[in-house]
């Protein structure tokens, strides 16, 4: 009896001893293996490190810079404002200017990231362009010259009704890129325009293709305006019109994505982003959300 007591023990042991010394070896196999081999979800986690560590410095130096240029828009805001409306202009919240992406668990932080470094660019050169074009204000009213078309083509137009800008933007009539040299600014059909700046009627265009109906105005120190795809026109070539005069009507034209104003400014010649000249006509807060609009937009409606 003892000997089979004895036995039973010895193969207890034996059984013991052989998973103690299983289970510590899964467990220096499982750390070598953790410690050499990286899963998918791990080397995912290293390369989304790696590109914050590469981009989060520069991205943040980025909207330091923008904070920057929101804030001296608003001081040179305050001062045209005073010399043209003899008042201060509306306080701006910087954060709206750059924070109308939309969350979504289905994205990855990676794609905000790259995304928000793309759109810090864009801001960053129609900041330059609106210095530019501040500038030249300032030149103009030390000087007496006739101001640049600062107006809107449309009355009471909200943000949300601008479209794509200058640049190269997807046509939807022949799916391909294409240059686009003004901005679309979404309205019905019927909807009045106006004349942005004194001037003289250079051209009236009357097509039912391409821009449609165009009606081009000469304004003097280089400046020129375009108003196409209209319905009506009310001025005829030759005319001498000013600031805020009824030109037209909003209309449609043979492929045309739907009714809607394609504006454009061009400064000897030279395409100009029209979104530049709006500041004037609008609260910083609207204007900020414009530009921001117009660089998100990458589809034009013509």
């Amino acid at each position: 009896m003892k000997k089979k007591e004895s036995g039973f023990r010895k193969i207890l042991h034996g059984v013991l001893s052989y998973l103690a010394a299983t289970i510590s070896l899964s467990v220096v196999f499982y750390i070598v293996f953790a410690l050499l081999f990286s899963t998918e979800e791990e080397k995912r986690l290293a390369r989304e490190n790696a590109l914050y560590a590469k981009y989060y410095p520069a991205l943040r130096e980025k909207f330091s810079l923008v904070d920057d240029v929101v804030e001296g828009l608003q001081v040179k805001d305050n001062t045209i404002y005073r010399r043209l409306f003899e008042t201060d202009a509306p306080s701006l919240d910087p954060v709206t200017a750059v924070d109308l992406i939309q969350d979504s668990d289905s994205l990855s932080d990676s794609f905000y990231l790259s995304r928000s470094s793309s759109k810090a660019e864009s801001l960053m050169r129609m900041a330059g362009s609106v210095e530019e074009n501040f500038r030249e204000i300032y030149a103009a009213l030390d000087s007496g010259r006739r101001l640049p078309p600062l107006s809107l083509p449309l009355h009471g137009m909200s943000y949300i009704q601008t479209g794509a800008s200058v640049g190269v933007k997807h046509n939807p009539l022949y799916k391909v890129d294409m240059q686009h040299g003004g901005v679309d600014l979404v309205a019905p059909q019927g909807e009045l325009v106006y004349a942005v700046a004194d001037g003289v009627v250079r051209d009236v265009i009357r097509s039912r293709k391409g821009l449609g109906n165009i009606v081009e105005i000469d304004h003097g120190d280089g400046y020129t305006t375009r108003y196409a795809l209209l319905g009506d026109i009310s001025v005829p070539k030759g005319r001498r019109v000013q600031r805020g005069q009824k030109i037209g009507t909003v209309g449609i034209s043979v492929g045309v994505y739907a009714p809607h104003l394609h504006y454009e400014v061009l400064k000897d010649g030279v395409v100009q982003d029209p979104v530049n000249y709006f500041f004037a006509s609008v609260t910083p807060d609207e204007y900020a959300h414009m530009l921001y609009m117009s660089v998100l937009t990458a589809q034009s409606m013509d």
